[in-house]
C-alpha cells in the first residue's frame, strides 16, 4: 500500500527564559510567518493529511496552527525527544492513515530524514525551522526505503 508521510519542523522560537521549560517554548514573529508560509505551501501542493500527529511543545502546536488552522491533531508525547527509531515506531503505528503528517523535532526529524531516503542516519544535512520533507512509502517506514517527494524550507 503506498502512503505519505510529511515531516514538519517546528518554526523558528524563542529562546528558553530562566525559568522557562523547553516545552514552553514560543515561536517568534518570524516562526510564525514561517509557519504560515508552510501551510500555505501544503496546500498549493495538494498535501493536506489524512491524519496529524504533533508534539506537545508550544512551539509544534503553534507550527501546526499557523500553518493549517483549526486541524483535528493527536498530540503525541513521544515526538517531543523522539529518535528516528522512535518516529519509525509511530509512523507504523498509523499506517492506516494514507498521509500522514508530524509536526516535530530537531535532530530526530534530520535523523530520520536522513534514514528513509538513504538509508544512512549520518548522511543528514539538516531539516530546518518550518521546513517539510515529504515522502512516499511502499509499506514499511525502513531504512532507505522512502521516495522524497519533496523538501522545502521558508
Amino acid at each position: 500500500m503506498k502512503r505519505e508521510i510529511v515531516l514538519l519542523r517546528h518554526a523558528h522560537a524563542e529562546n528558553t527564559a530562566p525559568g522557562q521549560s523547553d516545552s514552553e517554548r514560543a515561536l517568534t514573529l518570524r516562526g510564525v510567518a514561517e509557519a504560515r508560509a508552510a501551510g500555505h505551501w501544503l496546500r498549493e501542493q495538494g498535501a493536506m493529511p489524512a491524519r496529524v500527529l504533533c508534539s506537545p511543545a508550544l512551539r509544534a502546536r503553534q507550527t501546526l496552527e499557523h500553518a493549517l488552522g483549526d486541524v483535528a491533531a493527536q498530540i503525541e508525547p513521544r515526538i517531543y525527544a523522539a529518535t528516528a527509531g522512535d518516529l519509525d515506531t509511530l509512523i507504523d503505528e498509523h499506517a492506516d492513515a494514507q498521509r500522514l503528517l508530524l509536526v516535530g523535532h530537531n535532530p530526530g526529524f534530520e535523523t530520520f530524514v536522513a534514514l528513509l531516503a538513504t538509508g544512512q542516519s549520518g548522511d543528514f544535512r539538516g531539516m530546518p525551522p518550518g521546513g517539510i520533507a515529504w515522502f512516499e512509502l511502499d509499506g514499511t517506514a525502513e531504512p532507505g526505503s522512502g521516495r522524497l517527494k519533496a523538501f522545502w524550507s521558508p
